[in-house]
């Protein structure tokens, strides 16, 4: 909401304008069928592109209109009580929260490791990202699948996983009958604009999902962008990105430390947590210089003196040290 036309944008965590030229192509050669409803085989055929990336059956996938339409399904799964792990993203809890649903917040200390005794026993849906959104902190697999329980789902955010070279503690290819691993092609892509997302799991979880939703869910160039972001060479390019993201963050890391900024680390993500004397009005001088900067406070667990930043290519980071030299950091 920060972020104004022209602004150099350090505070949203999709990566570049627009999605790349051949996916523009496939895309732009759809918009023909934009006059039909999507048939059952195109959306069979794009679980199918899904389910051999990550090994599964298709029966296993359900795509999905961005993750934001995941968190609003999790009602669905009727928790007695859901347990979210923060500092993360707050879309799950604001859906479950406005669904009625019981919710203990989990709030980690710095530096946000992961503990499972520190989830109630009562819960039986457990929430949590990774790797994750502010923190960066990418949690290993074998401490996520220590949170199983009898009688509990297990929803692990993975929307930022494909930026991560090699996906080292992913669950996607796991097929756990307790486990949903929820994935999101807007930020790698750079499609925020057409919603593109699926829930990897068992099926009776997948149903119960599924229940009550709308009819022809998603349209014609959201299950074309999944088919193709899902080919071999798509996944190879992807792959190729999160080691490029990687480096980038290595020197952006650099950078700010040696303007004497307290960055959080070890980070994976595309985006890096900082902390700096006076967060809200360093954002207030940057976003007046023309950079956009996310505020960390409306993250439970982080205080107002933190802020994430985007990891960006170089030239876009010497802009973004030169104004904050300006503003005199």
């Amino acid at each position: 909401m920060d972020v104004r036309p022209g602004m150099l944008d350090f505070a949203v965590n999709v990566q570049g304008s627009g999605p790349p030229e051949w996916l523009r192509e496939r895309l732009a050669a759809r918009l023909g069928a934009l006059g039909s409803y999507p048939g059952e085989a195109e959306e069979f055929a794009a679980r199918s592109v899904v389910a051999a990336r990550h090994g599964r059956a298709p029966e296993e996938v359900l795509l999905l209109a961005g993750a934001a339409e995941g968190f609003a399904m999790l009602p669905r799964l009727s928790p007695g009580l859901a347990a979210v792990i923060h500092p993360s993203f707050t879309e799950p809890e604001l859906a479950l929260r406005e669904a009625g649903t019981p919710l203990a917040r989990v709030v980690l200390p710095d530096p946000y490791v992961l503990d499972p005794a520190l989830v109630p026993e009562a819960a039986d849906l457990v929430v949590l990202g990774n790797p994750t959104n502010p923190t960066s902190v990418l949690h290993p697999a074998e401490t996520i699948l220590a949170l199983r329980r009898p009688d509990r789902v297990v929803v692990v955010d993975e929307a930022f996983a494909d930026a991560v070279p090699d996906e080292p503690e992913s669950l996607a290819a796991q097929s756990l009958p307790d486990v949903l691993v929820l994935r999101s092609l807007t930020k790698t892509w750079a499609l925020a604009g057409l919603r593109c997302g699926y829930f990897l799991g068992p099926a009776p979880l997948l149903e119960r999902l599924r229940h009550g939703r709308a009819h022809w869910p998603l349209g014609a160039l959201q299950l074309e962008a999944i088919a193709a972001t899902g080919d071999p060479a798509a996944v190879a390019e992807s792959r190729s990105r999160a080691v490029r993201i990687a480096a980038d963050r290595a020197a952006m890391i650099s950078r700010l430390r040696e303007l004497g900024i307290a960055v959080h680390e070890p980070a994976h993500g595309p985006f890096l947590l900082i902390r700096v004397p006076d967060a809200e009005l360093l954002r207030k001088r940057l976003a007046e210089l023309g950079v956009a900067v996310r505020r960390g406070d409306t993250f439970p667990g982080l205080d107002p003196g933190h802020l994430r930043l985007a990891v960006r290519a170089p030239a876009e980071v010497d802009r973004l040290i030169a104004a904050l030299h300006e503003v005199g950091l």
